[in-house]
């Protein structure tokens, strides 16, 4: 069993001790911190704080005792109930509140959960305010309030004016994507997106929609990591209707993986540069990703007269860059697109609408549309570290062993050759390098990946 408290909020698994795994005291710990934290950095006795949650079996559970916690710290509270991540983030601006709690442990298993702290933009919090909030939570000196100044519960629902400012968005075109008679399957892992991915599609005028795994019980049906070998179900399901399209998110529904007409993954590298692809049509500019994502992304940028930057690993840092360059469209590797034009967070509802929009103005069919993006291969291998090694030492050998190359040191040390790619990052959660590669082959891209692993080895 596992508590990891980090930057972004704090995740582990139900049940065991106090301080080693997610247990209710440790959930009220850190609620009392983030409010203390709010009431601090807003300057507002009584802010008002959105909550939502996944699916998850926990989930009930722990929104109890986070919202009580919340009252009992004197803030008002927006209860948006099951909800997407992007749908709570969308909601903390509507409600101008002060800040919002996401109850998800995203992609981990079913005996995970976990608190995402959002600040009143929505977004979430930086690396100090994520500090400084663990400070808070470790002195465990919180100031709760009085009977006569106990927050306020408020309920509300948010889907339907999430889904509705998707259809607004100008590149999104609900009658292209009626008239395109699309047959949609959907897999989302018996969680939220069970309810927001068919409603969105019906809204965007899907008539024939063919789900697997929409109840949304909690009970993952399959490793809820939206990956190929988790998703066979859907790619068989995708050939076996006929379907146009194939479409599975995450258990909070930030993550998209597309599948082609023929059951064959579309790739989640390939879910932003499809997007991004699209966007930059329509309104040229700049782009960001994370430096272990596909240089596809780069290339479909140049192609369309842009300006493509990296970003050091994370949802926080990406959003940063994007700011800092003004960038149209920018997102993850994993599937995730951040469209400021909606919000700056990932979003598979905004993915999803913009996919079939262009799909639908192309007429293209998925394997048509990704045949035609820049193709490249990633290999994601390991290193298993003993706790002798001096990690950072081996990363700057590596930064000087190829100085001759483009070497990019803002998270890990990234070097990029001509044609490949590798990258190395520093496990938070493990005693590992995680090395990424990427080349015009697999083979090429794992070759490069155990040569790097090799030097690794030999440094050590």
């Amino acid at each position: 069993m596992t508590l990891i408290k980090s930057i972004s909020g704090i995740r582990g698994t139900i049940g065991g001790e106090t301080g080693e795994n997610l247990t209710p005291l440790d959930i009220v710990k850190f609620t009392a911190a983030y409010a203390a934290f709010i009431k601090r950095s807003s300057q507002n006795n009584r802010p008002r704080i959105v909550v939502g949650r996944d699916a998850r079996i926990s989930g009930e559970m722990v929104h109890r005792l986070i919202t009580g916690t919340l009252v009992g710290m004197g803030c008002d509270v927006t209860d948006i109930g099951m909800a997407t991540t992007p749908t709570t983030e969308i909601a903390v601006t509507k409600e101008e509140a002060a800040g919002g709690i996401i109850i998800t442990a995203s992609h981990n298993p079913k005996q995970w959960n976990a608190l995402k702290l959002l600040n009143h933009n929505g977004e979430f919090l930086s690396a100090a305010e994520g500090e400084e909030i663990l400070t808070l939570a470790e002195s465990a000196s919180f100031t709760f309030s009085t009977v006569d100044e106990l927050g306020i519960i408020t309920k509300k629902q948010y889907l339907q004016e999430h889904i509705q400012s998707v259809l607004s968005l100008d590149l999104v075109d609900p009658e292209a994507i009626k008239a395109a008679n699309f047959r949609v399957a959907v897999d989302c892992v018996n969680s939220v997106g069970g309810v927001a991915i068919p409603e969105l599609l019906y809204a965007l005028g899907v008539k024939e929609i063919f789900k697997l795994h929409c109840s949304p019980h909690g009970n993952f049906s399959h490793n809820p990591e939206p990956l190929p070998q988790h998703l066979t179900e859907l790619a068989s399901l995708t050939r076996s209707s006929k379907a146009s399209v194939g479409f599975a998110v995450d258990p909070d529904v930030d993550r998209l993986a597309i599948y082609c007409e023929n059951g064959e993954p579309f790739g989640e590298e390939y879910t932003l540069v499809a997007v991004s692809d699209y966007i930059l049509q329509h309104t040229p500019g700049n782009t960001v990703s994370n430096l272990s994502s596909s240089r596809a992304l780069r290339d479909v940028t140049i192609t369309r007269g842009g300006v493509y930057q990296a970003a050091a690993v994370g949802e926080v840092n990406v959003v940063s860059k994007m700011k800092a360059v003004n960038a149209v469209i920018g997102g993850e590797g994993n599937g995730g697109i951040i469209y400021p034009s909606s919000h700056y967070g990932r979003d598979a509802l905004v993915g999803i609408a913009l996919f079939l929009t262009y799909l639908a103005k192309t007429g293209q069919t998925p394997s048509e549309l990704r045949s035609s993006l820049p193709n490249y291969y990633m290999s994601k291998q390991k290193v298993e570290l003993t706790p002798d090694i001096d990690t950072d030492a081996i990363l700057n050998k590596m930064k000087d062993k190829f100085s001759d190359q483009q070497v990019t040191d803002i998270d890990g040390v990234k070097i990029d050759f001509p044609d490949k790619w590798v990258h190395l990052r520093k496990s938070n959660t493990e005693p590992i390098i995680r090395v990424y590669s990427e080349a015009k082959t697999l083979e090429e891209a794992e070759e490069i990946g155990k040569q790097i692993i090799n030097l690794i080895k030999e440094l050590a």
